[in-house]
C-alpha cells in the first residue's frame, strides 16, 4: 500500500496545495496505520475493514496517545480512503462516517500585556542577533504570524511604508496582515543595522536570517523563546504560538470583532478563531467581580 500513500501525497502537495509540515504529518500518521496493518497481515486497501481502523486507534489509545493525537490519525485515514474511492482503488470507504474521539478541546496559554512588555525587552539589542529577535518577538505578536509563516517571509514581503505584511498561510493562501508602529520599527532598525551583518554579503531574501545568514528554523526559533522567556521571569508554558493567541486574545479583549481576527490569523472557520472567545469571557467575568459592586 506504499505506493497508494505515495500517490495520496502528491495529490495533497500538489493538487491541495499542503505545505510541507502538513504533508510531514499526513506521511507519519498513515506510515504508522500502515506498518500497523501489514503487522496484522493485511495487504492491499480493499481487504482494509472498518473493524480494523477502530483496533488501530485503539491501539493508539492502550499505547498511551491522547485523544487529539488519535483524533489527528483518524482524520488522516479517513481522508486517505477518500482518495482511494476518488481515484478508483477500492468501491467501498471503510472509513465513511467513522467519528473521531471525543476531545474537550484545551484552552490556548496567553501572555497577559505585561508579560509581552517583559518578553519584548530581554533581548540585547546592541547586538545583532539579539536586535533580530527583539524584530521578530515583535513582528509576530504584531500580526498573530504562524512560526513557520515568519520564518518564511522575505525582504519583499513587507512594507513598512504602508504598515503591512503579505504572507502565505495553510493551503498556500496569501493574505495581507497590518503591521503596527511599534513592530515596524524594530524591524526597520533591524533590517538598517543587524540583518546586512548576519547574511555576511550574500545573496539572502530571507527576512530572518540565523547567525550564519541562513533562513533560521522553527527548532531554533523555540530555543531562543525559550531563552528569553526564562529572561524575562515568565513561569508559563510558553511556545512559538503563545504569541500568536496572545495577539488574537488581546484584539478581542480590545473590542476587535471576530471577523476581522479570523481574516488576520488565515483561519478558514471562523469555528476555530472562536476558542477566543472562551478566553476574553473568562477576562470579561474577571473584571466583572473586580469592578461591579454587587459581584
Amino acid at each position: 500500500m506504499k505506493e497508494h500513500l505515495n500517490e495520496f501525497l502528491e495529490y495533497l502537495k500538489f493538487e491541495k496545495g499542503l505545505s510541507e509540515n502538513t504533508l510531514e504529518a499526513y506521511g507519519r500518521d498513515l506510515s504508522k496505520f500502515l506498518a500497523y496493518l501489514q503487522s496484522k497481515n493485511i495487504q492491499t486497501p480493499g481487504d482494509v475493514k472498518r473493524s480494523d481502523i477502530l483496533a488501530f486507534i485503539s491501539h493508539l489509545l492502550d499505547e498511551g496517545a491522547a485523544f487529539s493525537s488519535s483524533a489527528r490519525h483518524l482524520s488522516s485515514i479517513k481522508s486517505f480512503f477518500r482518495f482511494l474511492v476518488i481515484e478508483g482503488h477500492i468501491t467501498v470507504n471503510p472509513a465513511d462516517n467513522l467519528e473521531s474521539p471525543r476531545i474537550r478541546r484545551k484552552l490556548p496559554e496567553v501572555l497577559t500585556v505585561e508579560e509581552v512588555d517583559r518578553l519584548m525587552a530581554s533581548p540585547n539589542v546592541v547586538s545583532p542577533t539579539g536586535l533580530r529577535d527583539r524584530a521578530m518577538f515583535e513582528l509576530m505578536y504584531a500580526t498573530g504570524l504562524r512560526v513557520s509563516e515568519l520564518l518564511s517571509l522575505e525582504v519583499d514581503d513587507i512594507n513598512l511604508t504602508a504598515g503591512y505584511v503579505r504572507c502565505l498561510g495553510k493551503g498556500r493562501k496569501e493574505r495581507i496582515v497590518p503591521v503596527g508602529k511599534t513592530a515596524s520599527f524594530w524591524v526597520e532598525r533591524y533590517m538598517g543595522r543587524s540583518r546586512q551583518k548576519l547574511i555576511k554579503g550574500t545573496f539572502n531574501r530571507t527576512l530572518f536570517v540565523n547567525a550564519k545568514g541562513r533562513k533560521m528554523t522553527r527548532q531554533g526559533f523555540w530555543k531562543l523563546l525559550n531563552k528569553y522567556v526564562a529572561r524575562a521571569g515568565i513561569t508559563k508554558e510558553v511556545t512559538p504560538h503563545t504569541l500568536r493567541h496572545s495577539f488574537a486574545t488581546h484584539l478581542l479583549e480590545n473590542g476587535a470583532d471576530l471577523r476581522s481576527v479570523q481574516e488576520m490569523l488565515g483561519h478558514a472557520d471562523i469555528s476555530t478563531t472562536q476558542i477566543y472567545t472562551h478566553l476574553t469571557r473568562h477576562h470579561l467575568r474577571e473584571v466583572y467581580q473586580k469592578s461591579h459592586p454587587r459581584a
